[in-house]
């Protein structure tokens, strides 16, 4: 899906930031700016303000900022497409579609309208679950066993399905409604269609919510000991399993203030462990976590810890997290492995132990970087050269879906060591190239031109006015920053909601440029130049975008010309990591001289004065490091 650029301004141009955040934010009018504690991060003096004027909002304590998309995107944890509708929606504009059919757009409206009639009809069931509880005092007495309040009961929205085949028939006006059996709520016989039934009865019920807060299914657990045990939704058109996180929802903004995800197994340990002080936990919904699963949890947090009983099954679920996780472990993401004692889940634990035991076991969980070598020596005989090789066999294909950047390096160089081989030898295994056909291996340099014995070969010095690689060096920060993003479009991964909020908001045209490529980002993923050109043509940047591109481009990879993704190497993140600082230095120094000006009439200017010279000396320490 590919949205009009001209579009997307206007639509911000229509938009009040003050107003959309303000339905999630409690605003005071300080100045000319409106204030308010930061939804981002926890604080008792408000130093988040959004500017009517700018039309952009920013945290002095935290750094986060951006226009009202962008606030959509990181409060709500919408993707690009799901704030761009989201607030066409509230304007009552249609959007656009460049590359889409009238056929394709009518079925397009036809099923977003069939998922939100789903997700009321849901809503209904969840309210009627919720008075259900109330009068079930077996279900109460469960919860209550437990340890569950009633606040977190409430928080939740925790209900129970009576016993008998057919409750909701007292609920919904026609039990023989289709929409009932599309959503999951009852069970149509195939033999007999008017037989039908409930499909949730004599359950504890946990209502599964998107990120927007919608209804989208259930989870059921049984009183006594009835199987299955839990039940959930099935598939239907607006709840996917191996895509929905129980709990997201309810967690995003503790996610963002205690810094990380704690992925856990089922719906009660989600709650307990609200319950209990740790309200940053979500769950997988019968389902090992898959990378769709990830790239929701990224939305909120650099961070995310798995739990696991330490068990047998426990370390296969491990497993299979690491699968899911190693395309998306760049260098600014940390994921780690919690394995419990295999008597406890996270709520026995606590309960046994306290809080603080858990929170350190939580601090010292083992990292990827870790597990990754555990789980390529298991099985491995290192004192033997065969033992070694099979740990080379088992590296390849997990180091393999690593991201380009430093981890991969490092690990690399780790995996070279315990098979005794130098970095190049081992990659020159993994690529089948015969011993000694590396020109290093016959005392040479590698460079571009065929290797022959006893010739000499000088590199070639890059032309004036061009960087090492032979491009010409873009005349400013803001071109410099386009071109290396441009031409290795997974960098993106790299950034922090601080660059993206300082790369959109610099001037026109490459203001919007960053815009136009964030969105790439999100609706294609990364991108290589050749297939980003096309998309360039009658942009306000398009003259920007070519001048910046006009010299060679770099191959990222031999099978380039088949390629579909690009890969940032090291050097171009290193390079593009300190651009990136100095440009956010600059931004401190001038928004540290607006604080002082504002502190001689708004006395908390000066606390938004000190949380900016904090972060410019923080950046500048790394500089100078």
């Amino acid at each position: 899906m590919t949205i009009p650029h001209t579009f997307i301004q206007e639509l911000i141009a229509r938009a009040d930031v003050v107003e959309i955040v303000g339905r999630y934010v409690q605003l005071k009018k300080g100045g000319a700016n409106f204030m308010g504690l930061c939804p981002f991060h926890s604080e008792k003096s408000p130093s988040f303000s959004v500017s009517p004027t700018k039309q952009f909002y920013h945290c002095f304590g935290c750094g986060k900022s951006g226009d009202a998309l962008r606030f959509l995107m990181d409060h709500a944890g919408m993707t690009f497409i799901e704030a761009v509708q989201d607030l066409a929606q509230q304007f009552g504009m249609q959007v656009p579609e460049d590359d889409a059919s009238p056929q394709d757009r009518a079925r397009a409206a036809e099923q977003k309208q069939k998922q939100a009639t789903l997700t009321d009809v849901l809503e209904q069931a969840c309210t009627a679950y919720k008075k259900h509880l109330r009068d079930s005092p077996r279900a109460i007495d469960y919860f209550k066993g437990r340890g569950l309040s009633g606040e977190i009961a409430k928080q939740f929205d925790l209900g129970y399905a009576p016993e008998g085949w057919r409750s909701l028939a007292g609920v919904f006006p026609r039990y023989d409604d289709p929409l009932l059996a599309e959503s999951g709520l009852v069970i149509t016989s195939e033999e007999d269609p008017e037989k039908r039934y409930d499909r949730f009865r004599d359950r504890v019920m946990f209502p599964i919510r998107n990120v927007k807060g919608e209804c989208i299914g259930f989870g059921g657990r049984v009183l006594g000991d009835d199987k299955p045990k839990y039940l959930n939704s099935p598939e239907t058109p607006v709840f996917s399993k191996g895509r929905e996180l129980y709990g997201l929802f309810e967690a995003r903004n503790a996610l963002r203030d205690a810094g990380y995800a704690l992925v856990t197994e089922g719906y009660m340990d989600v709650v307990a462990l609200a319950q209990l002080g740790f309200p940053n936990a979500v769950a997988t919904l019968g389902t090992a976590c898959t990378a769709d699963h990830l790239h929701k949890l990224f939305r909120f947090t650099d961070a995310v810890v798995f739990s696991f009983d330490g068990d047998a099954a426990g370390r296969r679920a491990a497993r299979k997290a690491l699968d899911g996780a190693l395309p998306l472990a760049t260098d600014v993401r940390s994921c780690k492995f919690l394995f419990l004692p295999a008597e406890h889940d996270p709520d026995s634990f606590i309960r046994a132990y306290g809080r603080d035991a858990f929170a350190r076991y939580i601090s010292e969980a083992t990292p990827l970087s870790r597990f990754l070598i555990e789980s390529i020596r298991e099985g491995c005989e290192l004192h033997t050269a065969e033992g070694r090789s099979l740990l080379a066999s088992n590296a390849k294909p997990l180091w393999s879906q690593l991201p380009e950047g430093a981890l991969k390096r490092q690990l690399l160089g780790e995996i070279a060591d315990l098979v005794q081989l130098s970095s190049s030898e081992l990659t020159d295994v993994w690529s089948g190239k015969a011993i000694g056909s590396r020109p290093e291996a016959k005392g040479g340099k590698k460079y571009s031109t065929p290797y022959t014995p006893g010739k000499r070969y000088e590199p070639k010095p890059p032309p004036i006015g061009s960087d090492s690689a032979g491009r010409r060096k873009p005349a400013s920060r803001a071109d410099h920053a386009a071109r290396l993003l441009l031409s290795n479009a997974t960098g993106w991964d790299s950034l922090t909601h601080e660059d993206h909020a300082l790369l959109c908001a610099l001037p026109e045209p490459h203001a919007a440029l960053f815009v136009w490529l964030e969105a790439q980002q999100h609706e294609h993923g990364p991108q290589t130049w050749e297939l980003l050109r096309p998309g360039v043509r009658g942009q306000p940047f398009e003259d920007l975008a070519l001048r910046l591109m006009s010299g060679p481009v770099p191959s990222n990879a031999p099978e380039a010309a088949e390629a579909t993704e690009t890969v940032i190497d090291r050097e171009a993140l290193q390079e593009l990591r300190g651009l990136l600082n100095l440009m956010l230095i600059d931004l401190l120094k001038q928004q540290e001289t607006e604080a002082l000006e504002a502190a001689k009439s708004d006395p908390t200017a000066l606390e938004r004065y000190r949380a900016l010279n904090r972060r410019r000396l923080e950046l500048t320490a790394i500089k100078i490091g």
